[in-house]
């Protein structure tokens, strides 16, 4: 990397940063005090609710970030006829890109990354700390099917990994052949442990003189392997929340099952796929920028750049609801519209002649 580059890149960061600190600060800080009476008293609890929002508030602003720091950057070295100084110095406009598109991709994958952990759970988290249920996992009475097997639990506690109550119907052909009754479960090395589990078999062949049920007790036996507690709280919750790892795992158990997956695609596609229009909307407004300051409208640009930005996010985050909410296919919600704005930025740039 040139002396021009790592220049170009320093002062790129600089702002990055500092705009990421104003938008964390202002939407952390706003939703504080909106929310500042259901807050608990606890500063434990404080504190996290802080931490959680905070993450979730990245989750939007380092995108946004990305792009108005190098909106910010263009105007202010045209203005101060820096960036022509650069070019007349040797430095070529691809050169100095890709240093910016290379931070831009890493900082975007870090996020995606983070969107694998626990705090991917960041804004369920924070809601259950305002709804004072931070302690509570509690789930009651949910009824499912997983391949020949029908499931139900009185109460399930997904944060715990156990359960209470469970019922376990195993049919074969649209004929039930037996059930597992147990007190308590826990999922543990990716599998259901049943506890005192009491075991009803039915006869296939029903008639009145030698049909008859038969029953055993086991101290302990395991079902279920890979039903991840996380996934059932969440497929048959309203407005579910995923990490990355879960959703997939959703995605291929619900698949089996013949379940519709648009929702868990929805979130898959908007946590992987959208924060991705950073880059060629970046590269978009490098095309359009003037070397010389007389013939560069500074304002015109900035204003148009952060109002373009602000509406094709916007815009991504309509379509997510529209696909969450399976009033669109998550494909074509989400994955067209990116591959459309990628593809219009190549034909700008092949239709564009940039000095080199």
């Amino acid at each position: 990397m040139s002396i021009l580059s790592k220049y170009l890149l320093l002062k790129y960061l600089k702002l990055f940063f500092i705009i990421l600190l104003s938008l964390e600060l202002f939407f952390v800080s706003f939703e504080f005090i909106q929310n500042i009476d259901s807050i608990p008293e606890s500063a434990n609890l404080a504190a996290l609710y802080i931490f959680y929002n905070s993450f979730f508030t990245l989750t939007i602003a380092l995108p946004l970030s990305l792009v108005f720091a190098w909106i910010l950057l263009l105007v202010v070295m045209i203005r101060n006829n820096e960036l022509v100084s650069i070019y007349s110095l040797g430095a070529s406009k691809r050169k100095l890109f890709i240093p910016i598109l290379v931070v831009n991709f890493i900082a975007l994958s870090t996020l995606i990354v983070l969107q694998t952990t626990p705090l991917a759970y960041a804004y369920e988290k924070k809601k259950q700390i305002l709804d004072g249920e931070y302690f509570s996992s509690l789930k009651e009475d949910i009824f499912v099917k997983y391949d020949d097997v029908y499931i139900y639990f009185k109460k399930l506690y997904p944060l715990e990994q156990r359960a209470e109550g469970i019922e376990i119907f195993e049919v074969v052909d649209r004929d039930l052949i037996k059930t597992i009754s147990s007190p308590k479960a826990f999922f543990k090395n990716d599998r259901w442990y049943v506890i005192d589990a009491k075991i009803t078999y039915k006869p296939q062949n029903l008639n009145f003189l030698d049909s008859k049920l038969e029953f055993e007790f086991e101290k302990f036996i395991y079902t279920l392997d890979g039903f991840k507690p996380k996934i059932l709280d969440n497929v048959y919750t309203t407005n579910a929340n995923y990490s990355i790892i879960d959703a997939v795992d959703a995605w291929i158990i619900l698949t089996k099952q013949g379940v519709n997956t648009q929702g868990i695609r929805a979130i898959i596609y908007n946590q992987m796929l959208v924060p991705l229009f950073v880059l060629p909307l970046i590269f978009l407004f490098y095309i359009f920028i003037s070397l010389n300051n007389r013939f560069f409208e500074s304002r015109i640009f900035a204003s148009f750049t952060i109002f373009s930005t602000l509406l094709i996010w916007g815009g991504f985050f309509l379509l997510y609801k529209f696909a969450i909410g399976s009033v669109l296919l998550p494909e074509v919600a989400l994955i067209a519209p990116l591959v459309l704005l990628t593809f219009i930025v190549l034909i700008v740039y092949n239709k564009k002649i940039i000095p080199s």
